[in-house]
């Protein structure tokens, strides 16, 4: 007997919901790999990079931002582990005419040092004839990318900045090992250092080793050596650091990409049980001419099985061009900051896409599992009698596991973050989903009971049917119940996040206008005469000035942001969170970050490495900070310039006296600078770009949403189709009790609202419970930080309404071709 046309073929009859659980492995899948693919694009790209800059160095003598002595470099270069140091001064910095964000990362080079340790960077000079030209002090070498993104060749001259000032430079030649995508400039590094105010400073020093030390056992001598605050590091440490940064980030992405494929598991399911409710008596006969219960069953998972298989593969190419068109609009960060600036090229990776073909092949399988078991042990004489599909789908689900599982959620909130991962939050999203499903019949039969045991017919034939067999609230509800705690959890979590970062911007930015030189990475500062002139300027009443930097507190572990600004003795003009205690140290202020990485707490004392030196201080409050999952410290800026002696700011936050004009003020600062050096910028407009910027790295989520959102209705509508064809002979019987098509169409349209509403409610339940772990447990473990519950209601059930009201009509348009048939003939089989 040849089975393949009876099993197979079966997909074919029944496109549309064999269409719908393919898209739903499809999307799944694609998006999974998506991310996959851009973030290892990225990862490899950054790492391409570092490697060019590391050469042939085996240890990097790393600092603050603000650099470390000089001196530094010449007790190295005499250490006999050491066989070769180049030192390097690292700015980015901008160029006339650059947009705000655009900066020029500028390497201040020893070039004899650099040939020894990292040639690929050697600049070459565009005539041979001059051979010093990297020695001059004007003259500036550009890889090919950065004379794209400045228009210029050799030969030409530009402007780069330094504080407020513009300093012009003459393109030399080029940098022939630089990447392609990689905006570099290398200039001699004493020039580097009196054009840019760094005399005396080096960012960092590259360290090649004698050929038979190792680098482990050279490190702990030469850390002895070094000032605090300043590490000595491998190479890939950047790297691995950026990893660890982005990968929660990339982890959660995934997750929700891998509940979009759970979604189209659900309606394999679905589509599954439907097909074998609809085929019963087909089974019944294959059974009665011999056919093994287990051969049975092996079909009826192959049929999963190819929709999965096939939904795997279009979800790796998907993906693929999904990550190609995220490159081009998001950028190698998917909008998250993690990696600007770069242009990664993606690569086909083997072993990934068949991990996510693999995935889609089991969501089909794991689908299909259940209905083709119950299909197996079901006896062809039993199945042969009319009101069969009743006993197929009539279960009453696992309450009692379904609870545990609810319970057990619980208790996964508790798991401490594993390698920076949050593993018990994302076990608990799982717990949660799976035990809600596992109560959905339950919930169905409680609804029904409390559903007015008179009214018209139709309402009382839809609520015996849901009594009677809560089963079908699996089937029809199951995927509505996944999407809709999926739609609703992220709404929460996004709302909440979004309430609270707006709360956080109006309390960090209480001035009327913000003025700044340049990026807080770049080379633009603001001096102390120019702060006093901007003090000073006709309608300002007062300026406080802020400045940026950054600490190196640990080997292997990212800098902490170090801000000196104003601030009240208490910190009331902080986000604070928690108690307030002072101490008789100056008071520093902790981000929520400072807490998970380092075990700060309030009340502490701890030793910062300032200016080269361990400074005693008081952790006096923790403050909420959004812009850095790293930690920051924020210390008051009369503290911090008496500790360090540095008098530089990075930005400006403008009061204007009662009577000034905002325009005209504005006018007045920047004119103080040359055009385009000094910006201006009004709190709201700070605050809509962050939001702005805040959207559109959530913009994958909420695609994420919408789709889970189609594929949880368009179930409905499978769920229904298949449903309503198997119960020809009910309709036609009813119809012969006297009912019309009119209210068998309305009995239809109210058992679809009422598997909607179980499912809905439900999920709403559900999503509601994922939503407070994504806030309290994914979000704080992963990117250190809490936010405020911020429920939105209206869209909530607006959302609910209009998802029951679309399932009825879903359900309605779905059994209408089963309503067409002539009632004698649907009943004819039964006599």
């Amino acid at each position: 007997m040849k089975l393949a046309p009876v099993f197979l073929g079966s997909l074919a009859r029944r496109r549309l919901a064999t269409l719908f659980s393919f898209t739903a492995i499809v999307l799944g899948v694609a998006l999974g790999m998506a991310v996959q693919a851009v973030h290892e694009a990225a990862l490899r790209e950054f790492e391409r990079g570092l490697r060019t800059m590391a050469g042939a160095a085996d240890l990097q003598v790393v600092g603050p931002r603000g650099g470390f002595d000089e001196n530094i470099y010449a007790q190295l270069a005499g250490r006999p582990e050491v066989a070769e140091a180049s030192p390097v001064l690292e700015l980015q910095v901008k160029w006339a005419g650059s947009e705000s964000e655009e900066t020029l990362q500028v390497l201040g080079i020893d070039i004899f040092a650099l040939a020894r340790v990292t040639p690929v960077l050697l600049p070459k000079p565009a005539s041979t004839a001059d051979r010093l030209a990297s020695l001059a002090e004007d003259n500036v070498f550009l890889s090919r990318a950065a004379q794209t993104a400045l228009g210029r060749q050799p030969g030409d001259e530009i402007e780069l900045q330094a504080g407020t000032q513009r300093r012009r430079f003459r393109i030399a030649g080029d940098i022939p090992g630089a990447a392609d995508n990689r905006r570099l400039a290398v200039m001699d590094i004493a020039a580097a250092q009196a054009h840019f105010g760094k005399l005396g400073r080096l960012s960092r020093i590259d360290l090649k080793l004698a050929d038979d030390v190792a680098p482990a056992a050279a490190r702990p001598a030469l850390q002895a050596m070094l000032p605090a605050g300043v590490l000595i590091e491998v190479p890939e440490a950047s790297a691995e650091q950026a990893g660890n940064l982005s990968r929660a980030y990339r982890v959660n992405l995934t997750l929700l990409a891998a509940i979009a494929l759970l979604t189209g598991g659900f309606l394999v399911f679905s589509a599954q049980a439907l097909s074998v409710v609809r085929r019963r008596t087909e089974f019944a006969f294959l059974r009665a001419l011999g056919l093994a219960r287990r051969t049975l069953f092996t079909w009826l998972l192959a049929e999963g099985a190819i929709v999965g298989l096939a939904g795997g593969i279009v979800g790796v190419i998907l993906g693929q061009a999904l990550a190609w068109g995220a490159l081009t609009m998001l950028g190698g960060d998917l909008g998250a900051g993690y990696f600007s600036g770069l242009q990664p090229t993606l690569q086909f990776q083997p072993l990934a896409s068949a991990v996510y073909v693999a995935l889609g092949l089991l969501a089909g399988v794991a689908g299909a599992w259940l209905p083709a078991r119950e299909a197996a042990t079901v006896s062809p004489a039993q199945a042969l009698k009319a009101g069969g599909e009743t006993t197929l789908l009539g279960g009453r689900g696992h309450p009692m596991l379904g609870l545990g599982l609810l319970a057990a959620s619980l208790a996964a909130c508790a798991i401490p973050p594993i390698d920076g991962l949050p593993l018990g939050g994302y076990l608990a999203v799982a717990c949660l989903l799976a035990g809600s499903v596992l109560l959905l019949p339950l919930v169905a039969a409680g609804i029904a009971r409390l559903l007015p045991e008179r009214g018209p017919v139709p309402a009382r034939l839809a609520a015996a049917r849901l009594v009677a067999a809560p089963g079908h609230a699996v089937v029809a509800a199951a995927g509505v119940l996944t999407s809709v705690a999926l739609a609703a959890a992220m709404a929460i979590m996004v709302a909440s996040f979004r309430d609270s970062v707006d709360q956080w911007l109006h309390q960090l930015l209480p001035a009327d206008i913000y003025l700044r030189a340049g990026q807080t990475q770049s080379s633009a500062y603001l001096d102390e005469a120019l702060q006093v002139q901007i003090s000073t300027v006709n309608g300002v009443d007062r300026s406080n000035f802020t400045r940026h930097a950054n600490l190196r507190l640990a080997a292997g572990k990212a800098p902490v942001a170090l801000i000196a600004r104003t601030i009240l003795a208490d910190g009331s003009n902080l986000p604070l969170v928690g108690p307030v205690r002072l101490g008789e140290q100056p008071a520093i202020w902790i981000s929520e970050a400072m807490l998970d990485l380092y075990g700060w707490r309030v009340g502490q004392t701890v030793a910062l490495p300032l200016a080269g030196q361990l400074v005693e201080l008081h952790v006096a409050g923790i403050w909420r900070d959004y812009a850095r999952q790293t930690g920051a410290i924020m210390i008051d800026l009369a503290d911090y310039r008496r500790l360090t002696g540095d008098r530089l700011a990075n930005d400006a936050g403008i009061y204007l006296a009662a009577d000034a004009n905002t325009e005209q003020v504005a006018a007045a600062l920047t004119a103080m600078a040359g055009p385009g050096v000094l910006e201006i910028s009004r709190p709201g407009e700070i605050r809509a770009l962050t939001l702005k910027i805040f959207d559109r790295t959530f913009a994958v989520t909420y695609l994420l949403e919408a789709v889970a959102i189609a594929i949880g209705l368009a179930g409905v509508a499978a769920s229904f189709a298949a449903l309503a064809a198997a119960r020809r002979r009910e309709f036609g019987m009813l119809r012969h009790l006297g009912l019309s098509r009119r209210q068998i169409g309305w009995m239809l349209a109210q058992e679809g609202a009422l598997a909607a509403g179980v499912g809905v409610a439900t999920g709403l339940l559900a999503g509601g419970a994922i939503g407070l772990v994504l806030i309290e447990v994914v979000n704080r473990q992963s990117f250190h930080w809490s936010m405020d519950l911020h429920v939105p209601w209206a869209s909530l059930a607006l959302f609910a309404l209009g998802l029951v009201a679309l399932a009825a009509l879903a359900a309605v348009l779905a059994g209408r071709q089963a309503m067409r048939q002539d009632a004698v003939l649907a009943v004819r089989e039964d006599w």
